[in-house]
């Protein structure tokens, strides 16, 4: 297995174990926030969504970018599952780049994002992407013991 296959496999770990926990989330409960300026759990899977979208098109760019237009944007919170198709075509392009890159690639491309204060080999960047993904898994994780709902057991 070499570090392309490494990154693959924690991407779809990391994205298996979110889907886990969004699709336990109670309709009732997707709304909910533990205060009134936190986003609600349906408000932080778009966010998560709507993130690993601006990521990708800053890896393309090699840097972050000035007139990013989402494609989630005025797009309405419905339900889970609608949040995953509307970023399914994203994800899937995403990924086939992040396959396409070759061992080499993750040192050798810079990611320019010195506006927000750093600038990052491309291996550190995907890593970046998986990582913000998890702190947002750990974050709904305790909303939902706040919001007493049933945690389903994600760590298989």
């Amino acid at each position: 297995m070499n570090a392309i296959d490494v990154l693959v496999l924690n991407f779809e770990e990391v994205r298996r174990r979110s889907i886990k926990l969004w699709t336990s989330i109670p309709q009732e409960k997707l709304l909910w926030k533990p205060d009134p300026e936190a986003m609600s759990c349906i408000e932080m899977i778009r966010h998560v969504l709507e993130s690993e979208h601006y990521y990708y098109q800053a890896i393309k760019n090699k840097g972050s970018l000035a007139n990013y237009k989402s494609p989630f944007e005025n797009q309405p919170y419905t339900t889970v599952e609608a949040e995953l198709l509307l970023a399914e075509p994203y994800r899937l392009e995403f990924m086939e780049t992040v396959q396409s890159f070759a061992n080499e690639d993750l040192t050798s491309i810079q990611i320019d994002r010195s506006d927000v204060g750093y600038i990052r080999d491309l291996g550190d960047m995907l890593l970046r992407v998986a990582y913000h993904e998890s702190v947002h898994t750990g974050q709904l994780l305790d909303y939902l013991r706040s919001a007493n709902v049933t945690i389903p057991k994600i760590w298989d």
